[in-house]
């Protein structure tokens, strides 16, 4: 039980104050190193879906930013957004959507170096991320090392075996006609089968039917979510003003007590808010860009590009609709309520259909981020080990899925989350120490792009 207490301490203190901190100075200082790149955003989401014919890579553009989409996309876009303005007030929803904003820019940053130093394996696949760049270019392969641990540990946390218990557990408390008749343990053991076996279906076949299968998933998931969402505030057209303002003014001034909400302060707005949107995106984490080396293309700036739209996509949009439909409903000030509970009455005003949309949601975001963490871990444990540490891992990677959904244990959880949290600190450091040659790469693109759009047609 100490240990507990002391591996929960730990967590708290990782995602504290000064990692928050940390995290979202890293967004302003690259945001400005950059010239503001979020002015790109249109040309980023063109090129997300624009070919490259002959770029060496594996996955296409679309297919990388799909993948990452995939990890990032899960429960905090849902339930971390409820848990946020609970503790926060709306207020937070507009600190999460500023994370998203300014987080763009790192996103950006860490995928262009991790297309500029990804090197190529003995099978002629692309190897990426963080670690490489910390081994290529700052010739710290000692810091590259610590990032990959962070990375395989938290992987089979936080991307693995918390996935698959949220959706056990979620089935079990929805008590579906399906499994009415059947206690819960054994609910769990059906779950934990059926998503072991899709899983593998999946992650077996390596980063192509990863890429593939994403490219369906993700665009349905969140098409279906963001459009339940929008019926739901058209529903409440007439609260959406009122819930902008409450949002906006909150967000400076903080939220007084009112039904059974407590209140909270401007520093508790910012801090839940920002902690959420960064928790969400995983802005300057270090995951995604291990995806996006794996890209087909032949400059890292148009990769990172398309890369860095996954932040908006995640917080700016996702997130931002699920705080605005909550807000709006008017059951955030209930006290009595849980994030999980919150969720619900949220939704409840569509009756079934909400239901179908708010489980449906964390079905398909639960599963997408098992799918998507699994490649993360994947390449973590081949930097460390080489690719002959691939096929066990996956096996491993399947297992564990099967044993997350039937048991749990809150200090997996907090493990997860301090290794998710330090893998944060040898990126920002490369972040940082790299941020001239992100500031000169985003030049020459964007200067060579301005001087082509300039000169006559032919």
């Amino acid at each position: 039980m100490q240990i507990d207490m002391l591996i929960s301490n730990v967590a708290t203190f990782v995602w504290g104050p000064w990692l928050i901190a940390l995290l979202f100075g890293t967004h302003l200082y690259l945001t400005f190193r950059t010239g503001f790149m979020q002015k790109h955003l249109w040309h980023a989401i063109r090129l997300s879906v624009t070919k490259e014919p002959g770029a060496p890579g594996d996955v296409s553009a679309f297919g990388s930013l799909t993948t990452a989409l995939a990890a990032t996309i899960g429960t905090g876009n849902i339930y971390g957004v409820a848990g946020a303005i609970l503790l926060g007030g709306p207020g937070a929803v507009l600190w999460m959507w500023l994370s998203g904003v300014f987080g763009i820019a790192t996103k950006y940053a860490e995928a262009l170096l991790s297309v500029k130093y990804r090197e190529v394996n003995v099978h002629g696949q692309m190897s990426g991320g963080p670690m490489y760049v910390l081994e290529r270019a700052l010739h710290a392969r000692w810091a590259g090392v610590l990032f990959a641990i962070f990375t395989a540990i938290a992987a089979f946390g936080i991307g693995n075996m918390a996935q698959s218990n949220a959706i056990a557990d979620m089935l079990v408390a929805k008590k579906l006609d399906l499994f009415l008749n059947y206690p819960d343990s054994t609910i769990k053991l059906w779950v934990g089968l059926i998503l072991s076996i899709a899983t593998g279906l999946v992650i077996l076949g390596g980063i192509r039917s990863i890429s593939n299968f994403c490219q369906v998933l993700v665009p349905l998931m969140a098409i279906f979510y963001v459009l339940g969402c929008l019926i739901l505030l058209g529903l409440n057209w007439e609260r959406i003003p009122s819930a902008l303002s409450l949002i906006i003014s909150s967000a400076f001034t903080g939220q007084a007590a009112v039904g059974g909400f407590v209140g909270a302060g401007i520093a508790e707005a910012m801090r839940f808010g920002i902690a959420r949107g960064l928790f969400s995106n995983e802005s300057g984490l270090g995951s995604a860009p291990i995806v996006a080396a794996a890209a087909q293309t032949k400059d890292p700036v148009r990769q990172a590009l398309v890369s860095s739209t996954g932040t908006f996509w995640d917080t700016v949009v996702v997130c931002a609709m699920t705080g605005l439909v909550i807000v709006s409903s008017g059951h955030w000030s209930d006290a009595s309520l849980t994030k999980a509970t919150l969720c619900q009455h949220s939704f409840q005003q569509l009756g079934h259909f909400g239901s179908i949309i708010l489980v449906g949601g964390l079905l398909t975001f639960v599963f997408s981020t098992i799918i998507g963490w699994g490649y993360y871990g994947e390449k973590a444990l081949e930097y460390l080990f080489g690719i002959r540490a691939i096929p066990p891992y996956r096996w491993l990677w399947i297992l564990m899925v099967f044993f997350g959904a039937v048991w749990k244990s809150e200090s997996v959880w907090n493990l997860s989350d301090i290794m998710n949290g330090l893998m944060a600190l040898p990126n920002i450091a490369s972040l940082l120490l790299l941020g001239g040659v992100v500031a000169n790469e985003t030049n020459r693109y964007f200067s060579a792009r301005n001087k082509a759009l300039k000169s006559p047609t032919r």
